[in-house]
């Protein structure tokens, strides 16, 4: 389950696990989309701290290629206009 919420500067994507059969259910991670980056947010259960993470829009850009990609090293070149 998730939910999107678009605020003044950012849309605020939330993600909620609701699990797998036998698999235990992970903290929510919050996703904060800037113009200029994305950053994820979660609970670490260990340490009860916010992890953050902040992506710049090309390595985001980056990541959405390689979840279709097999093993190996890429370089994505801006397309010429």
């Amino acid at each position: 389950m998730f939910t999107i919420e678009h605020e003044f500067d950012a849309t605020v994507i939330t993600l909620v696990d609701e699990g797998e059969p036998d698999s235990p259910l992970q903290e929510d991670i919050t996703i904060d989309a800037f113009a200029e980056c994305v950053v994820l947010r979660q609970m670490d259960q260990m340490t009860d701290e916010v992890v953050v993470i902040t992506f710049s829009i090309a390595q985001l850009r980056d990541l959405a290629a390689a979840l279709d990609l097999p093993e190996g090293s890429y370089r994505i070149e801006p397309k010429q206009p």
